[in-house]
């Protein structure tokens, strides 16, 4: 009983300072001074967290806009070894993996290093083999021919479909008549000395398509050809495979297929997601996120001091009321939280402000584009995606750093001082 009545009473000396701090909020006070540093205050406090929530946003959009331009090549689940290169499908594990529900496309690859020539030209990349069909259905290749079409066989020739950095370093488009030759050294023999040309597998295909996926690590290295072609130059079994990459049925239920796989496989084998296939480039986009939400609360940091000063100013303006209060009854506790309050409510109307703009802004950028990119990107306007979780994180760290901001002025406030004097 004795505990609730003490709950009650601090619950009422809260609201009766809550009731004060927000009368000393919107009051005229007397010198007009205070009034414009507390609207400077509020408004500098809701221009940065305005700006944190619209930040957070472009980020979001430009991560998703990655993570859908990957997705037009990289499979929703990637099967590797942890140890080694090749490894064999024929097996009772990769036909459980096969035989799942949750799985839609299974597709075999063979990827290998090795050197292209086009003419008088040379460079080297990478050669993927895979199933034409089954890459159609896992993929959205088609989505990003640049040039052609996706053919990999077409009944008479071995095919290829190259990225547009590779076609624009060696000067082929797609149906050139001249051949595109690819060399592999050979697997099983050793280095011929006197005839070093020996010591490769030679193949020679005709492009049939140039694909464009915007980002330099597809486009500048990647070469696709028919699986069979691929196993045959790099010297693999029917059955032998560097990856395996599979297309679900259900994305939504991606990290539970994903821990069932790695449960069938074992630890020999790695199951990675798109995420985890681009693991470095999404941390480096995540880092430059938050390093970037970090300079910004810095700068809010620094916005926040108007709330110092106004409240400083205020606590003079209201010696007063400091002396009248104290004299009712209230103690020392009391007129601080009503100052304490004040600077946080300070702040508080800012954050609302600010985030109510942000996330407006965010909307209407997400859904009209207000700020364009201008020509010669991958699209026209800059990505926004609002999520509710940043608007909530902002929010938290607005209203924090106001409430340490209001914390020191109020810590000199010493009721007894003024009335002595």
């Amino acid at each position: 009983m004795v505990k609730q009545n003490n709950i009650s009473a601090e619950v009422g000396r809260l609201k009766f300072a809550f009731i004060i701090a927000r009368r000393y909020l919107f009051s005229k006070k007397s010198h007009n001074a205070i009034n414009v540093i507390s609207g400077i205050s509020s408004t500098g406090v809701a221009i940065g967290t305005m700006a944190l929530v619209i930040v957070l946003s472009i980020f979001n959009g430009f991560e998703a806009l990655f993570a859908d331009l990957f997705s037009a090549f990289d499979p929703e689940l990637k099967i590797t070894l942890n140890t080694g290169k090749q490894f064999s499908v024929d097996s009772e594990e990769f036909t459980n993996v096969r035989n799942l529900a949750s799985v839609a496309v299974f597709t075999e690859v063979v990827e290998e290093n090795a050197l292209l020539k086009f003419k008088d030209k040379q460079m080297p990349a990478f050669i993927k083999g895979v199933s034409e069909e089954e890459f159609k259905q896992m993929t959205k290749i088609d989505s990003i021919m640049f040039d052609g079409e996706f053919v990999l066989y077409d009944g008479a020739f071995e095919r290829a479909v190259a990225g547009s950095g590779i076609a624009a370093t060696l000067g082929f488009g797609a149906f050139s008549i001249d051949p595109l030759y690819i060399y592999a050294p050979k697997r099983t023999s050793k280095i011929n000395l006197i005839r070093p040309d020996q010591s490769f597998n030679q193949s020679a295909t005709f492009l049939s398509g140039i694909f464009s996926v915007q980002q330099h690590e597809y486009d500048n290295q990647y070469v696709l050809v028919s699986l069979n072609l691929a196993r045959e130059l790099f010297e693999y079994d029917d059955a032998d495979v560097t990856a395996i990459e599979l297309k679900l049925n259900n994305y939504s239920n991606l990290k539970k297929v994903k821990k069932e796989i790695q449960n069938l496989l074992g630890d020999s084998f790695s199951v990675k997601d798109r995420y985890e296939q681009q693991e470095s480039y999404f941390k480096i986009l995540t880092i430059e996120k938050w390093i970037t939400f970090l300079i910004l609360c810095f700068i809010l940091l620094i916005a926040s001091f108007n709330i110092i000063g106004s409240l400083s100013m205020l606590i003079i303006d209201k010696s007063d009321d400091i002396i009248t209060l104290r004299n009712l009854g209230a103690d020392r506790k009391m007129i601080k939280q009503i100052f304490l309050l004040e600077g946080w409510m300070i702040s508080l109307v800012g954050a609302l402000i600010g985030v109510v703009l942000g996330s407006i802004f965010s909307v209407l950028q997400e859904t009209i584009g207000i700020i364009k990119l201008g020509s010669g990107f991958i699209i026209e306007n800059y990505p926004s995606i609002t999520q509710f979780s940043d608007i909530v994180l902002v929010f938290i760290t607005v209203t924090v750093i106001g409430f340490f901001a209001a914390m020191y002025p109020v810590r000199f406030i010493n009721p007894d001082k003024q009335i002595t004097e």
